[in-house]
Protein backbone atom coordinates (compact mmCIF):
# COMPACT_ATOMS: atom_id res chain seq x y z
CA UNK A 1 0.00 0.00 0.00
CA UNK A 2 2.80 2.45 0.88
CA UNK A 3 4.51 1.75 -2.43
CA UNK A 4 1.33 2.61 -4.36
CA UNK A 5 0.98 5.89 -2.48
CA UNK A 6 4.64 6.74 -3.11
CA UNK A 7 4.31 5.94 -6.83
CA UNK A 8 1.12 7.99 -7.10
CA UNK A 9 2.79 10.94 -5.36
CA UNK A 10 5.81 10.69 -7.64
CA UNK A 11 3.64 10.63 -10.77
CA UNK A 12 1.66 13.62 -9.49
CA UNK A 13 4.85 15.63 -8.85
CA UNK A 14 6.20 14.84 -12.32
CA UNK A 15 2.91 15.87 -13.91
CA UNK A 16 2.76 19.09 -11.92
CA UNK A 17 6.33 20.01 -12.89
CA UNK A 18 5.73 19.36 -16.58
CA UNK A 19 2.44 21.26 -16.44
CA UNK A 20 4.06 24.36 -14.94
CA UNK A 21 6.74 24.41 -17.63
CA UNK A 22 4.12 24.02 -20.37
CA UNK A 23 2.08 26.90 -18.95
CA UNK A 24 5.20 29.08 -18.93
CA UNK A 25 5.45 28.77 -22.72
CA UNK A 26 1.81 28.83 -23.76
CA UNK A 27 1.89 32.51 -24.63
CA UNK A 28 -0.50 33.55 -21.84
CA UNK A 29 -0.29 37.18 -20.82
CA UNK A 30 2.19 37.68 -17.99
CA UNK A 31 3.57 34.12 -17.76
CA UNK A 32 7.37 34.22 -17.67
CA UNK A 33 7.60 38.01 -17.87
CA UNK A 34 9.35 38.62 -14.56
CA UNK A 35 12.03 36.02 -15.34
CA UNK A 36 13.04 37.83 -18.54
CA UNK A 37 12.20 41.47 -17.78
CA UNK A 38 15.82 42.64 -17.67
CA UNK A 39 16.29 42.07 -21.39
CA UNK A 40 12.64 42.53 -22.44
CA UNK A 41 12.84 46.18 -21.35
CA UNK A 42 15.63 46.77 -23.90
CA UNK A 43 13.60 45.54 -26.88
CA UNK A 44 12.27 48.16 -29.29
CA UNK A 45 9.37 47.77 -31.69
CA UNK A 46 10.64 47.43 -35.28
CA UNK A 47 10.82 50.77 -37.06
CA UNK A 48 10.36 52.84 -33.91
CA UNK A 49 11.91 53.70 -30.59
CA UNK A 50 8.85 52.43 -28.70
CA UNK A 51 9.45 49.72 -26.13
CA UNK A 52 8.11 46.20 -26.62
CA UNK A 53 7.79 45.80 -22.85
CA UNK A 54 5.40 47.67 -20.60
CA UNK A 55 5.61 45.72 -17.35
CA UNK A 56 7.49 46.22 -14.09
CA UNK A 57 10.35 43.91 -13.21
CA UNK A 58 8.57 42.18 -10.33
CA UNK A 59 5.13 42.15 -11.91
CA UNK A 60 3.31 39.59 -14.00
CA UNK A 61 1.41 42.11 -16.09
CA UNK A 62 4.05 42.69 -18.75
CA UNK A 63 3.23 42.23 -22.42
CA UNK A 64 6.32 40.10 -23.16
CA UNK A 65 6.56 36.41 -22.35
CA UNK A 66 8.03 33.11 -23.62
CA UNK A 67 6.00 31.19 -26.16
CA UNK A 68 6.22 28.25 -28.51
CA UNK A 69 6.58 29.05 -32.19
CA UNK A 70 7.47 27.61 -35.55
CA UNK A 71 8.36 29.00 -38.96
CA UNK A 72 6.72 27.71 -42.13
CA UNK A 73 8.54 27.20 -45.42
CA UNK A 74 7.13 30.51 -46.69
CA UNK A 75 9.02 32.33 -43.91
CA UNK A 76 5.98 33.22 -41.81
CA UNK A 77 6.14 32.64 -38.07
CA UNK A 78 3.30 31.14 -36.04
CA UNK A 79 3.22 31.48 -32.26
CA UNK A 80 1.06 30.39 -29.36
CA UNK A 81 -0.79 33.42 -28.08
CA UNK A 82 -3.20 32.77 -25.22
CA UNK A 83 -3.24 29.06 -26.14
CA UNK A 84 -4.09 29.72 -29.83
CA UNK A 85 -1.75 29.45 -32.80
CA UNK A 86 -1.62 32.79 -34.61
CA UNK A 87 0.39 34.08 -37.56
CA UNK A 88 2.90 36.68 -36.46
CA UNK A 89 2.80 39.79 -38.68
CA UNK A 90 6.21 40.04 -40.42
CA UNK A 91 6.49 43.74 -39.45
CA UNK A 92 6.82 42.85 -35.72
CA UNK A 93 9.50 40.15 -36.07
CA UNK A 94 12.78 41.26 -34.52
CA UNK A 95 15.94 40.17 -36.32
CA UNK A 96 17.71 38.86 -33.23
CA UNK A 97 17.68 35.82 -30.99
CA UNK A 98 16.62 35.87 -27.37
CA UNK A 99 19.40 35.18 -24.85
CA UNK A 100 17.86 31.79 -24.05
CA UNK A 101 17.42 30.84 -27.73
CA UNK A 102 13.66 30.39 -27.30
CA UNK A 103 10.73 32.22 -28.86
CA UNK A 104 9.19 35.22 -27.10
CA UNK A 105 6.17 37.35 -27.90
CA UNK A 106 5.10 40.80 -26.71
CA UNK A 107 1.35 41.28 -27.09
CA UNK A 108 -1.44 42.89 -25.14
CA UNK A 109 -4.41 41.05 -23.67
CA UNK A 110 -6.45 41.88 -26.76
CA UNK A 111 -4.00 39.95 -28.94
CA UNK A 112 -2.18 42.83 -30.65
CA UNK A 113 1.43 41.72 -31.18
CA UNK A 114 4.07 44.42 -30.69
CA UNK A 115 7.26 42.34 -31.00
CA UNK A 116 8.26 38.75 -31.65
CA UNK A 117 11.57 36.92 -31.39
CA UNK A 118 11.74 33.59 -33.17
CA UNK A 119 13.75 30.96 -31.38
CA UNK A 120 16.14 28.41 -32.68
CA UNK A 121 14.49 25.44 -34.41
CA UNK A 122 12.04 23.46 -32.25
CA UNK A 123 11.54 26.21 -29.67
Amino acid sequence: MCIRVAIAAFIFLIGATVGVKAIAQDGHHGHGHADNHDWYEKLKQPGSNASCCNGPKDGVEGDCRPTRAYQKDDGNWYALLNSRWVMVPPRVVLKQLAPDGNSHICANQGGTIFCFLGGSPKS
